[in-house]
């Protein structure tokens, strides 16, 4: 049977299509050898604070485990847009990878046009830790619990200042949502730092802060701060005698988290190689050890359960800033 000009055209376009496209997707061996040269891991802030921690734990966690080199880059910019940013444009092989926190999921709701989709262009991998906040007040605001702290907010609306590291940040979208919730309202003063912003606070240039435990400790124990509650479901183990908000007759839990993602069509293989490691790699008491200096708690999820999280938390934080009518920018 003679086969036409144009068939023919046809049937190499097709096996050139399929070659190309079979050449472009990593085999099975290749994953199983992965990696076979350094891994840039992608933290979209400056040296130095919980995410690049997170991303140096991690780093040195993977590097251990799959007995490759993982390298932490820094690309902060943007509230992190930058950093994720540039891993969703990465080449997915599984060589590029991205630490990133709370700000991925805010930034769909803070951002007029990002040039990245927080949930299309990134493959989740793992969820790393969390990091829940406390409510902390200055000495001269005369409030010693909650209930107080909420009657003087509604009898002095926006008089007291809350102080965070930046707009999108975790004490911000608390202070935002805490104000949502009780229908109070307060003043935001953005700092460069979460010490400076701390600092602000025990100095009484700012009167209410939302940050961690740690942050807040040193100036607990002389009582330039006065802690109010801790937003989460459970007490802070380095604060056992403060009351979570619900306790506290408010249901509220807010705080940061830290994960690890790569640019979305990564191979499923190197995914799941990952997951598995990093997972193995949580149990480590020096992980351990070090999330907790962070004021962190260590968590261990599957690929998907992370997916299921980021979209849960996209979906709250946008509810949030739209209610809190901040501006996009």
């Amino acid at each position: 049977m003679r086969i036409s000009t144009s068939g023919r055209r046809y049937c190499i376009a097709a096996f050139t299509a399929a070659a190309l496209a079979f050449a472009m997707v990593p085999s099975a061996s290749a994953a199983d050898n992965y990696p076979e040269r350094t891994v840039e891991v992608i933290v979209p802030f400056a040296a130095g604070g919980a995410v690049d921690v997170t991303g140096r734990i991690v780093a040195k966690a993977l590097s251990t485990a799959l007995n490759g080199s993982f390298v932490v880059i820094n690309k902060p910019g943007a509230n992190s847009n930058l950093g994720n940013n540039f891993v969703a444009q990465a080449r997915p092989d599984g060589y590029t990878l991205l630490v990133s926190s709370i700000g991925l999921a805010a930034n769909t709701a803070l951002y007029k046009k990002l040039t990245y989709d927080p949930l299309a262009d990134l493959e989740p991998v793992s969820l790393v830790s969390t990091a829940p906040v406390g409510l902390f007040i200055s000495k001269s605001v005369p409030a010693g619990n909650l209930k107080e702290f909420i009657a003087y907010l509604k009898a002095h609306p926006g008089e007291l200042n809350f102080a965070s590291y930046g707009v999108g940040s975790s004490p911000h979208l608390a202070a935002e949502f805490f104000q949502h919730e009780t229908g109070t309202k307060m003043v935001h003063v953005p700092f460069t730092g979460n010490g400076p912003a701390t600092l602000a606070t025990v100095a009484g240039t700012t009167q209410v802060i939302f940050c961690s435990t740690v942050a807040a400790l040193p100036f607990l124990r002389d009582g330039a701060l006065k802690p109010i509650a801790f937003a989460d479901d459970s007490r802070s183990k380095e604060l056992p005698n403060v009351p979570t908000f619900k306790e506290a007759g408010l249901d509220f839990t807010m705080g940061t988290w830290f994960g690890l993602l790569a640019p979305a069509k990564t191979p499923r293989a190197v995914i799941d190689k990952l997951n598995a490691a990093l997972r193995k790699s949580l149990d480590d008491p020096e992980f351990n050890k070090i999330a907790e200096s962070q004021g962190a708690r260590v968590v261990a999820s599957s690929p998907g359960e992370f997916a299921t999280f980021l979209k849960a938390e996209s979906d709250r934080l946008s509810q949030v800033i739209v209610a809190a009518q901040i501006p996009r920018r």
